[in-house]
């Protein structure tokens, strides 16, 4: 069995340097291996290449940069290495799900959106009627008890980042659905929120319990998707960081599961 240890230094390494230029031969050379060979065991044990790995450490950077600090949306940009104010806006927006301006300004929105969470009554969303697509459910636990709710979302990509094509919340850790799922590849992610926690927390999910698979799950026509059971986790060293804005997920539930009561 092919041993990780090196993955775990390259990842220490990219932390502790994620302020210098960091190529490939870069990564590679420090934990003394071929770029092909170090590509090959960093992206088995994580799920994504290096470098966008690296890619998403800054934008995570860049999260708390907003929040954490009066820096101009620019300096921002440049601090992660984004010489281009436009192409750093793009790529947050698409990455985190909305621009650096309405992230660094969403504190309020998360605090409204979890007490309009804590007062729901039915957590239960309309799906979408598509019966000649497949259903991705499961039941889903966590390591460590809390009280707060679940959400939850199939990914293109195994890192959570960018808006889910489905999402959903769940009131605790249990039963969750998918339905109307287009044929495709999809991973599996998860995160919580406690009752407890503070704007910033929801805003910087550096601490909550999460998962994600580490298969992907493959949705064809006519053939049964086999039952999920994921468990939440308290994050691990090699996670990558959770991207999405959760304000943002919570928005678009309680739209959609509040919409028909205003009809």
């Amino acid at each position: 069995m092919e041993r990780y240890t090196e993955v775990d230094e390259a990842i220490a390494y990219i932390r502790a340097h994620l302020d210098e230029p960091l190529p490939l031969s870069r990564l590679a050379g420090h934990v003394a291996y071929s770029p092909y060979h170090f590509t090959r065991i960093f992206k088995d044990r994580t799920g994504l290449p290096p470098l966008y790995y690296v890619a998403a450490l800054r934008l995570q950077k860049a999260k708390d940069l907003l929040l954490r600090t009066n820096l101009s949306i620019r300096d921002v940009g440049l601090e992660i290495g984004q010489q281009s104010l436009g192409t750093f806006t793009t790529r947050f927006t698409e990455r985190v799900g909305v621009s650096p301006s309405e992230f660094r300004h969403s504190a309020r929105l998360a605090e409204t959106h979890v007490r309009s969470l804590q007062q729901l009554s039915d957590w239960r969303s309309e799906d979408p009627i598509f019966g000649e697509y497949g259903c991705v459910e499961g039941t889903i636990r966590a390591s460590v008890p809390f009280e707060g709710f679940v959400l939850i979302g199939l990914f293109a990509k195994p890192i959570p980042e960018g808006l889910p094509p489905y999402g959903t919340l769940i009131a605790s850790p249990g039963y969750f659905r998918f339905t109307g799922v287009r044929p495709g590849t999809y991973y599996l992610m998860a995160t919580s929120v406690s009752w407890s926690m503070n704007a910033m927390d929801i805003l910087l999910p550096h601490t909550t319990l999460r998962t994600r698979t580490r298969t992907p799950i493959h949705v064809q026509p006519g053939i049964p998707v086999p039952y999920q059971q994921p468990m939440l986790y308290e994050p691990k060293a090699d996670d990558p960081p959770i991207l999405i804005s959760l304000p943002l997920l919570m928005n678009i539930f309680l739209s959609r599961t509040l919409e028909p009561t205003r009809r």
